[in-house]
């Protein structure tokens, strides 16, 4: 029996390196995707954390490298020859000038006026504290005025003719008409010499405060007789008899803010135009807020009203006074 051959069969085994498809390529992708993602989250803050002028500056020194202004028409000289990295500074502020929010959260970004909320909290507690030292210091003016109206010879005899009350634009001190005892002469602007004894006491008392004054004439609702001339004329002509009165009693000139003439529009009884108390002269010691609004110019914007103590009149008096029967505002 013929011996059989023997075939040799040699396997040979290739192994592949890194575990096939177990290997380690896809950690590579997931850390260069990761990266990419904090680049561009810090991108995004980086946008955030800076102004419009800061950005415009960045996308200009992108767009012209050039350490000149202008375009620039070759490349920027760098330390790796040219169109490299510019040695050039580039004025953004620096990182002190980058706008930070408050201490409590520095990324709050600010106002477009540059206030963060932290500094606006601020500013409306110095407002509150302002205005409540305005209160007092008003507060203390109303009483001191009343107390000197009762022991002062000069004002006693009109005390009845003196109103003096606190309304949301300041300290109102109104001098009224009496019956037989008018304020001005006979349609005139003319002062009596009992009222200017009056505004030269109040004279003292309005420099006490460092608060500015306004000022209104008010007449009653009988027309006046000349032509061209009416009661809105004569009520600002008498406004300021009293202003230059007070500035002759030594009331800094300064204090005045407005000096009004408002005519019959504003009557202290309505239901008898003629009562002569409808005739009078109002000065408000004004409170700051009142007076940064009467000041401001965009107060007088067309269709804003301004706040103003006179067009707010109080409750009449306990003792009525006597109607007129004839006679002139």
């Amino acid at each position: 029996m013929a011996e059989k051959s023997t075939v040799i069969v040699v396997r040979r085994v290739r192994k592949i390196q890194g575990g096939g498809h177990h290997g380690g390529s896809w950690k590579v992708a997931y850390a260069d995707f990761v990266t990419a993602m904090m680049a561009f989250f810090l991108v995004m803050w980086l946008v955030g954390a800076t102004t419009n002028k800061d950005r415009a500056a960045i996308s200009e020194y992108f767009r012209n490298p050039s350490p000149l202004s202008g375009k620039s028409f070759s490349p920027a000289p760098g330390p790796n020859g040219p169109g490299g990295a510019s040695t050039s500074m580039i004025k953004l502020g620096g990182t002190m000038d980058i706008p930070r929010g408050s201490g409590d959260d520095p990324f709050s970004k600010p106002d477009p006026d540059g206030r963060t909320p932290a500094s606006r909290e601020a500013s409306a507690q110095d407002q509150a504290r302002e205005h409540a030292q305005d209160q007092q210091r008003l507060e203390a003016l109303m009483q001191a005025l009343e107390e000197a109206i009762s022991r002062s010879q000069a004002l006693e005899p009109f005390k009845d003719q003196l109103l003096i009350d606190l309304t949301p634009e300041g300290l109102r001190i109104q001098i009224v008409d009496q019956q037989n005892r008018p304020m001005f002469d006979l349609g005139s602007s003319s002062l009596k010499p009992y009222t200017t004894d009056i505004l030269h006491e109040l004279a003292g008392f309005i420099n006490r405060v460092p608060n500015h004054i306004s000022l209104t004439g008010h007449t009653d609702v009988t027309a006046y007789a000349r032509a061209g001339y009416t009661n809105w004329e004569l009520s600002a002509d008498r406004a300021n008899a009293a202003r230059r009165a007070l500035v002759e009693a030594g009331m800094q000139e300064d204090k005045v803010t407005r000096v009004v003439g408002l005519s019959s529009s504003v009557l202290f009884d309505k239901q008898d135009p003629q009562n002569p108390i409808n005739r009078r002269i109002s000065i408000v010691i004004m409170t700051r807020a009142a007076e940064a609004e009467a000041l401001d110019g965009s107060g007088m914007a067309l269709g804003k009203v301004l706040a103003d103590a006179d067009t707010q009149v109080p409750a009449l008096p306990a003792a009525p006074a006597l109607p007129a029967r004839g006679g002139h505002p």
